[in-house]
């Protein structure tokens, strides 16, 4: 699907959820795991924030890979208006889990494509809201022991068994959950002439 003309494509991501999102379509990339400060100092809003956190990935992999097209994304999950990070272990998790218990958690996932043939930058925000339903402690233990979740926003994954969790899922696109909108995604590399139609 891959135009062979193309210039080369980079993901700057660390995400294995991300490259295997586009390794589904594309034959030939690059991972490049961008160094960059995390910390909110702006006090941007969190859709702000994640659109900040994605063109800054995609900006800092540009500077050594200039003439290839670069794909930085980020997601940032948001529960009661704040958001919840990478839980990064299992206590943690739990409390991500039982917080999220009967509430709504908006994830914002952003991307930034930087193109190098127009130089042009195309962003997007995907909001997918997911329904948790209301459980206890230990069908929030049960379930991490199952996944270890622990290097997702919120503490789940779609792609595993994290849908015990949900009452319903609120999308336009299912593969952002899982850490790229993959539509949105192809629409722009169709449009650059990087995908043979």
């Amino acid at each position: 699907m891959q135009n062979p003309s193309a210039p080369a494509i980079v993901l700057a991501s660390a995400s294995p959820y991300r490259r295997d999102l586009l390794d589904r379509f594309l034959d030939d990339f690059e991972t490049v795991s961008p160094d960059i400060d995390e910390s909110n100092d702006l006090g941007l809003s969190p859709k702000e924030f994640a659109q900040h956190l994605a063109r800054t990935k995609a900006e800092t992999v540009s500077m050594q890979a200039r003439d290839s097209l670069i794909i930085g994304a980020d997601q940032l999950a948001v529960v009661d208006g704040k958001v919840v990070g990478k839980p990064g272990g299992h206590q943690k998790a739990v409390e991500q889990l039982m917080a999220a218990s009967g509430k709504t958690v908006t994830f914002l996932t952003a991307v930034c494509i930087l193109d190098p043939v127009g130089r042009s930058r195309y962003e997007h925000v995907d909001k997918t809201m997911v329904h948790f339903r209301q459980f206890d402690r230990r069908l929030a233990e049960s379930y991490l022991r199952h996944d270890e979740p622990y290097d997702c926003a919120g503490s789940f994954k779609i792609e595993g068994a994290g849908f015990v969790l949900f009452e319903s899922v609120t999308t336009d696109d299912p593969t952002a959950l899982i850490g790229l909108p993959m539509i949105w995604v192809s629409d722009v590399l169709l449009e650059l002439g990087y995908l043979a139609t």
